[in-house]
């Protein structure tokens, strides 16, 4: 492979990972072809007809509906996502939903724009009409956040801040987000006994088969009338014929999204926002200095960190050869590399294997250089995706 690494970047794309990234090491940019890595946004790798040189994708944000992860990872192509990088961003613009979800402050900016031309009476206007924008403050209501991961962990700490109450759900909450947690954010036993606790509800959830649609018309029934529901995460966790209908009841008095839809545009209740959660610059420059610095642990060390697809593994270090084997996590896979390996009379020093859903990913350090012919039977394993010899 050589002594440089080639990393394509699709659409805008920050600098940050200048810096990170060395020009000695790694050539970067647009114009880069067959890639041994690739970073994007949002930018759709469905049907793209990616190279074989592939070996890494890293989305800068969290989503991954726009790639291929199981298709990838059956390629041994590990996919990584940057999640906590835009976390502030997004905790932000969700402070600024609970507000705009309980003043009308955008009904009265609106109405504002139509006193243009009454001159002096333009006050004495402002002191007719301002009731009809008038709503309650946050200070004492309860908060409800599903998902407490990197971004819902800070929006809960911040509607304590706010001297909210706040209560929380997540049933795959990990240890680190836990520790995050201010000890004031109350456990909920299920989501159905958050919706009935929350005044406001936000949700922080990932995207899957289990969680789309998860706000429907069960759950909004369930939600205290009147109540304001938030979706900064996707917008396919809810249900937006249930969202309407319950807004026209009176059942929602809002609904906070940062994914505009046909359906849901110039409907009286809706705040529509094009997609900002993340849209700043500290936020974009974080994201792509994670993927950069989780891309280059992956090219040179072999190491995974917030892999989508395959399990988190750090090899260890040492002046030893290194293999890494990416493969169905069913069972034999281990035993026959390691058989193989045995077989080619080389010492196996150290040996990690761990697995994540679909994937395994196993490091072996070897006391001896692998010939070209052992990583060729390896290859030629049943469920196994892809073997790398990483020289350290």
């Amino acid at each position: 492979m050589g002594n440089v690494y080639r990393i394509q970047t699709i659409g805008e794309i920050s600098g940050a990972y200048r810096g990170i990234l060395s020009e000695s090491e790694y050539e970067v940019g647009a114009g880069v072809r067959d890639p041994h890595a690739i970073i994007l946004r949002s930018a759709d790798l469905h049907g793209a007809n990616l190279p074989e040189t592939l070996l890494a994708v890293g989305r800068a944000g969290v989503g991954v509906n726009n790639i291929p992860v199981q298709a990838l990872g059956e390629r041994g192509v590990a996919v990584f996502n940057s999640p906590g990088a835009n976390a502030n961003a997004v905790k932000e613009l969700a402070v600024a939903a609970l507000i705009l979800a309980s003043r009308d402050i955008l009904g009265g900016i609106e109405w504002c724009k139509t006193l243009r031309g009454a001159g002096g009476g333009i006050a004495a206007e402002v002191e007719r009409g301002k009731g009809r924008f008038a709503g309650p403050e946050i200070l004492g209501k309860t908060l409800g956040v599903i998902g407490l991961g990197g971004v819902g962990g800070a929006v809960a700490n911040a509607g304590h801040a706010l001297q909210m109450r706040v209560v929380g759900v997540d049933p795959y909450i990990s240890v680190k987000s836990a520790w995050l947690l201010s000890r004031a954010i109350e456990q909920m036993g299920s989501r159905e006994e958050l919706l009935a606790a929350s005044d406001y509800v936000s949700v922080h959830a990932t995207l899957t088969e289990e969680t789309r649609g998860m706000i429907n018309r069960e759950a909004l029934r369930r939600m205290k009338p009147g109540a304001a529901l938030i979706n900064l995460s996707r917008g396919e966790l809810v249900e937006e014929a249930a969202v309407i209908d319950a807004l026209r009841s009176g059942r929602l008095r809002r609904y906070v999204t940062d994914f505009p839809s046909e359906a849901l545009i110039g409907e009286p209740g809706v705040i529509a926002i094009p997609h900002l959660g993340a849209s700043t610059p500290e936020s974009e420059d974080n994201c792509v200095a994670m993927i950069a610095r989780q891309l280059d642990g992956y090219l040179k060390r072999g190491a995974v960190a917030n892999s989508v697809n395959y399990p988190d593994c750090e090899p260890e270090r040492g002046d030893r050869h290194l293999v890494t084997v990416m493969h169905a996590n069913v069972p034999n896979v281990v035993s026959s590399v390691a058989g193989l390996v045995a077989g080619g009379g080389i010492n196996i020093d150290s040996m990690q294997n761990m697995s994540k859903g679909a994937f395994a990913y196993t490091a072996l350090n070897l006391d001896d250089a692998p010939r070209e012919g052992l990583i060729v039977e390896l290859s030629l394993l049943p469920t196994v995706y892809r073997v790398r010899v990483i020289t350290r």
